[in-house]
């Protein structure tokens, strides 16, 4: 007749492949391959995105700097009205005749350049957003850089996107 230690060691076992087929049950079930989530945020970029036209002769030389870069959607938009000292609201185009400008907001900077020496940026509010637009089309997420058609007093304007 087996000791109460025998029982013991029995039950033990019992405990022990119970857990271990426990286990084994739960590794098998989930993917082998990774899990890759999306944030609603993203899904709702590229709902406005799909909305808007898109012209792709606004913009030219785009480079995908690194496409990893967390840029947040909001402070894209705040940094790209806010070139020029501001061009967001009634203001229609970019004064001050600069040849340089910066727009930064949050994890976002554009920075503009004229194309040509000695021009000065003027570009307007609509030849901007549609440059960028068109830009994103090919860029959609990251940092970027390109040449806007159009927008200085002579020639083109140059454009980065990068997190400061």
């Amino acid at each position: 007749m087996p000791g109460a230690q025998d029982i013991k060691i029995v039950v033990t076992m019992h405990y022990s492949t119970i857990v271990l087929l426990a286990s084994a049950v739960c590794s098998f079930a989930s993917p082998v391959w990774p899990r890759y989530t999306v944030d609603n945020e993203h899904f709702e970029v590229l709902a406005l995105r799909a909305t808007t036209q898109v012209n792709p002769a606004a913009v030219s030389d785009v480079t995908c700097i690194d496409p990893n870069l967390k840029i947040v959607f909001h402070d894209q938009n705040v940094a790209e009205l806010g070139i020029c000292g501001g061009i967001a609201g009634s203001i229609t185009k970019c004064g001050g005749s600069p040849e340089r400008t910066v727009g930064q907001s949050g994890s976002a900077k554009f920075t503009l350049t004229t194309a040509t020496n000695g021009a000065t940026i003027n570009i307007s509010k609509g030849r901007w957003e549609q440059c960028i637009r068109a830009a994103r089309a090919i860029c959609p997420t990251g940092s970027m850089s390109g040449t806007c058609t159009g927008g200085a007093s002579s020639g083109d304007v140059n454009f980065t996107l990068e997190s400061p």
